[in-house]
């Protein structure tokens, strides 16, 4: 592990790190977040999950401004595994926590494989060491059977023991952080703006709200941005903190007020419309009437979250039974039953309000609507009706016909004498006896003859005799229908 001199500032022309935490759910990412920037933001969801990225600043040496880096905490769900990935991207650093006493989780592994796909460097940070029994060295062995080697276990990857609880090792994380940054190779910077959207929501009082963080250039008061085709110009920004300021540069996360809509997650947001045109835009798929009738196996939802951040996540769990018809952020309106009464879909609601007139409109037009509060919920509620459309339909293939044109009593048993009229009897096949256009017995056939020979099957204009269970009275004239059953 490289020493280093904490007594000397380290300078760079740089603009500040951004670094992104990443790690298995109860791993201590927030914690560590918290201990950093001293607050507390670990709680106060619902169900116990960071539901929306935040990012904040905070400096490694309090009077050294040049010391400042910014975090982006991803949250630990798997729903959220786009979000975390897109933080990833405009990230320079990540940071991976490992809890000691817990090891490699599913979370981690999947966080790994983000890091290397946006080929980030990394430090690992190994959290919890304070608990008692903990082996540092089966976690680093754990590491290194996902092909994470870390300094000691034939790699160079620094690993970082600390306790978020207590602040152990969190100022040496930081320097290293530091070095690792003054480390990298200077890129060239764009000359225009690049913020990236973070997060997106509508507030009853602000209108609609972006959190941004500022990957290059600045951002000024009154300024005009551009993201995909909307423009707005500035009204109101604030930092990471709520204080109100004029002008963010690079690297620093701030909340603006101007947009009129909510802005995707991930999105780029420039202060040049040419910059903009060159952007893969991402063209949400219109659905045709002939399209939604043809999707008669899937579930069909109109989907309304409180933020942009959380709606994509739920977006992005769905699985490909769920058609969705239309998504946005805001409480549930006219226009959301208008659109599921002429779809035939349900509308599904995470942490939105249900206005009374909207509600008595949803009960005229006949359309169902959920709300949840925790996506646990939301998702299991939709794998149990997934699971339950996917059930086979039962259908009837019709095999045949025949007349009855005889009736035989033979040693107490009741023997049936037909006339197949279509198709063919099979003794195998179900049978349903229809007298008077109704339907008086469904018996099994027991004994099938023709010309006294056992069969089993008999065709179209041949005469049959058949004995069934239960035993059956029959009426010249009743229709013998021969069927089997068909799942689809």
């Amino acid at each position: 592990m490289p020493k280093l001199n904490t007594t000397n500032n380290i300078k760079t022309s740089k603009r500040p790190p951004v670094v992104v935490v990443m790690g298995h759910v109860d791993h201590g990412k927030t914690t560590l977040l918290d201990t950093i920037r001293k607050a507390n933001v670990a709680s106060g969801e619902t169900g116990g999950i960071t539901q929306h990225i935040g990012a904040y600043q905070a400096k490694i040496r309090p009077n050294d401004p040049s010391s400042v880096i910014t975090f982006i905490d991803t949250p630990g769900h798997e729903a959220f595994t786009k979000m975390r990935s897109r933080g990833a991207t405009v990230a320079d650093i990540a940071i991976l926590v490992v809890a000691a006493n817990d090891g490699v989780k599913p979370q981690t592994k999947e966080a790994i494989s983000i890091i290397k796909k946006a080929n980030l460097p990394f430090i690992v940070a190994i959290n919890k060491i304070d608990l008692e029994g903990v082996i540092i060295d089966k976690v680093k062995g754990q590491l290194a059977e996902n092909e994470v080697f870390v300094e000691g276990y034939g790699g160079d990857i620094v690993a970082v023991e600390v306790s978020a609880t207590k602040g152990t090792g969190v100022l040496q994380l930081m320097e290293l952080i530091e070095l690792m940054y003054e480390l990298q190779a200077v890129k060239p910077v764009p000359t225009h703006l690049e913020a990236i959207v973070l997060e997106s929501y509508i507030d009853s009082q602000k209108g609609a709200v972006a959190n941004l963080l500022v990957r290059n250039g600045s951002i000024q008061t009154g300024q005009t941005l551009f993201c995909d085709d909307l423009t707005a110009k500035v009204r109101t920004m604030m930092d990471y903190t709520g204080k109100t300021v004029n002008q963010v540069n690079s690297s620093q996360p701030v909340q603006i007020l101007g947009f009129s809509k909510t802005l995707p997650v991930g999105a780029l947001v420039t202060d040049s419309q040419q910059a903009v045109e060159h952007l893969q835009k991402q063209h949400k798929k219109q659905l045709t009437a002939e399209e939604i009738e043809a999707d008669e196996k899937r579930i069909r939802i109109i989907l309304k979250a409180d933020v942009g951040g959380t709606l994509e996540a739920i977006k992005n769990s769905l699985t490909d039974e769920v058609l969705l018809i239309d998504d946005g952020v805001g409480d549930i309106s006219d226009s959301d039953i208008l659109l599921a009464a002429s779809t035939r879909a349900r509308i599904i609601g995470f942490r939105v309000r249900l206005p009374k007139h909207v509600s008595k409109l949803a009960q005229m037009e006949e359309v169902k609507i959920q709300t949840f509060d925790i996506i646990y919920h939301l998702l299991e509620d939709l794998e149990k009706r997934v699971l339950k459309l996917m059930e086979p339909t039962i259908n009837e293939e019709i095999l045949g016909k025949a007349e009855v044109i005889a009736e035989f009593n033979i040693k107490g048993a009741h023997i049936c004498g037909c006339k197949v009229t279509e198709g063919s009897i099979r003794k195998a096949a179900k049978f349903r006896i229809i007298r008077d256009e109704k339907t008086v017995f469904e018996p099994r056939v027991v004994v099938m003859q023709e010309n006294r020979r056992e069969v089993v099957e008999v065709k179209e204009g041949k005469e049959v005799a058949l004995v069934f269970r239960p035993d059956v009275k029959f009426h010249i004239k009743d229709i013998i229908v021969c069927y089997r059953i068909v799942e689809d």
